[in-house]
């Protein structure tokens, strides 16, 4: 017999348990990552982030995981679902909390059900899907949902789950010697405009340098959040990541956290911090004291650029949205989420509007790639 338990923290699953079910080393699933956010105070319940990870056992033994959420709201998400909680809130429902199947402020693609890598593994996929969905139905809850699923788990959420997709921007490593050679596969235009922007940033007179989260001292990551702290301030937003957090993902990840930084004598003035897999860099948080032309696409794309040919990744996924990045290298690739409303009218109305909706980014997708960079197609 298969057992699913929910925990309300991640520290109550072995870390050793967790991590032999991940497919790949993406860090944001890892156990150490995602109990950062929960010991430093990024994920709490008063911030809409109720720890309710789910585990399958068997005989005792842990055989499969899924990061899961009871959400307050709908923050810190990146697929958005404003119109959904408004519309089932008018109708007289309470669309809060929901269930959800993601990373915390992490609009990154990768592993939502650990599976393990075998004979079994599309069956275990198919029976953590279940569990939510009969989690949801038991307590009531109006949703569960599944955000930037990797490809392979697309057929687990089959049935009565509402198909969603999206376009991020994702750079691809096609065997560049150097950053040169990345710029000579461009068409002139881009070519130019590239050589124009790293101009400017060279103009400045700052310091640039790309360093692994193990090397930075307490002074630099406090000056790191700080730049990032303030750039949430300056639009009116909140910054979910607490100071701890940085401090604990350069002590605990070390150098799967990289950070492009820009001093001025001895101070940091701007950052952009990714992390990284063995074969994919993710961008995830940039700020800034000066206003410097072209220091935003230096330190978030061009530095990432080079640190991925430098290492020999093969991808570099710098972040949701931003048509801007097409200009610079970055083509577009579809995301995949999944959900499941509980109320079948709910669920009936919301899927034909998504019908809609995905007509529309269809025909979206296939405009941007008239718009490519590149001299050739890729693969050409």
């Amino acid at each position: 017999m298969i057992e699913a338990r929910f925990h309300d923290s991640i520290e109550r699953i072995p870390a050793a348990a967790w991590d032999a079910l991940r497919p790949d080393d993406n860090p944001f699933v890892s156990h150490a990552f995602l109990a950062l956010l929960e010991r430093t105070g990024c994920v709490r319940p008063d911030g809409g982030w109720q720890a309710h990870h789910l585990g399958l056992y068997e005989d005792g033994e842990l055989i499969a995981a899924a990061p899961l959420y009871l959400k307050g709201n709908s923050h810190g998400e990146f697929v958005f679902d404003w119109s959904w909680a408004s519309a089932w809130e008018r109708a007289g429902g309470d669309y809060y909390p929901k269930l959800l199947n993601a990373v915390p402020y992490s609009p990154v693609p990768g592993p939502r059900l650990l599976a393990g890598r075998g004979a079994r593994t599309a069956e275990r996929q198919q029976a953590l899907t279940s569990a939510m969905r009969h989690f949801a139905e038991r307590m009531n809850l109006s949703s569960v949902h599944a955000n930037f699923l990797r490809d392979d788990e697309l057929a687990a959420f089959d049935g009565p789950w509402i198909n969603r997709s999206d376009v991020q921007f994702h750079w691809h490593n096609r065997g560049y010697a150097d950053f040169a050679g990345f710029l000579g596969a461009l068409n002139h235009k881009k070519r130019k405009n590239i050589r124009q922007e790293r101009a400017h940033v060279a103009q400045a007179g700052l310091s640039i340098e790309m360093r692994g989260g193990g090397t930075l001292g307490a002074d630099e990551w406090r000056q790191i959040h700080t730049l990032y702290e303030a750039t949430f301030d300056a639009k009116g937003n909140h910054a979910a990541l607490t100071r701890p957090m940085f401090q604990g993902m350069g002590d605990t990840l070390g150098d799967s956290v990289q950070v492009a930084l820009a001093r001025h004598g001895e101070h940091i003035v701007a950052m952009a911090l990714f992390l990284q897999s063995s074969d994919t860099l993710y961008g995830r948080y940039w700020g800034a004291e000066l206003d410097v032309p072209g220091l935003h696409f230096e330190l978030c794309y061009y530095q990432g650029i080079e640190h991925a040919i430098r290492h020999g990744l093969q991808r570099f996924e710098p972040g949701a949205q931003g048509e801007h990045k097409l200009a610079r290298g970055f083509l577009p690739v579809r995301t995949h989420s999944r959900h499941y409303l509980v109320n079948r009218s709910f669920r009936d109305a919301v899927q034909q509007a998504m019908l809609r909706e995905a007509e529309a980014m269809d025909e979206y997708a296939r405009e941007l790639l008239q718009h490519s960079p590149y001299a050739h197609a890729p693969g050409t």
